[in-house]
């Protein structure tokens, strides 16, 4: 479970909220309104104030690398710092069960991160972050650039995470989407949080 209270940076008024194991909160609003920096927020990546605890334990007595591996962001740019798609995992054998889900051949390993779509990379991020197990996902638009296909096989991927206990932020711009992934749904306007009630 991750708890929120009273979490705040520059551009974002106040959240408050709890995110249970298993559920999956969607959130909705105008570009710019601050839904990429709560999720940066809460993955602890720009400076922040606030009480965050993950499973009762408060987020200060986590390392920033021990808390960013529990609490993961997929950027929907994700960053890539070595030439090959290979060097950026430790173990690529553990992303081989992931690779054919999500449209993508073995060899991809030996790619030269130039080389692909961004789409290749949304996927080959999230792989390489799924494979951490984290406990806490915040995905900020993980299918923005993928066919219909793909992105019903990462919300397939997702929800089996979620049903295994995953606990899920999911911002996106596609309201169907939202609908079919979010048990709550919420939208930032202006750094507002608030949540939508049907």
């Amino acid at each position: 479970m991750l708890s929120v209270s009273g979490l705040k940076r520059p551009g974002l008024k106040p959240i408050t909220f709890t995110l249970n194991a298993g559920e999956c909160f969607t959130i909705s609003g105008p570009s710019g309104s601050g839904k990429s920096l709560l999720l940066r927020a809460l993955a602890d990546l720009d400076p922040n104030e606030g009480d965050l605890t993950l499973d009762g334990r408060p987020r200060e007595t986590f390392s920033g690398p021990e808390w960013r591996e529990q609490v993961i962001f997929f950027a929907a740019e994700p960053g890539w710092w070595a030439d090959h798609i290979g060097e950026h995992f430790d173990d690529f054998h553990q992303a081989h069960p992931y690779l054919n889900r999500l449209g993508l051949p073995e060899e991809c390993k030996d790619w030269s991160v130039s080389r692909t779509s961004t789409g290749e990379r949304q996927r080959l991020a999230l792989i390489r972050g799924l494979i951490k197990k984290p406990k806490v996902l915040l995905l900020d638009e993980p299918t923005s650039a993928l066919d219909a296909e793909m992105t019903t096989a990462v919300e397939n991927l997702i929800d089996e995470r979620r049903s295994e206990g995953a606990a899920i932020i999911w911002v996106t711009h596609d309201t169907h989407q939202a609908d079919r992934m979010g048990s709550r749904r919420f939208t930032i306007i202006s750094g507002n949080f608030s949540e939508t009630v049907e």
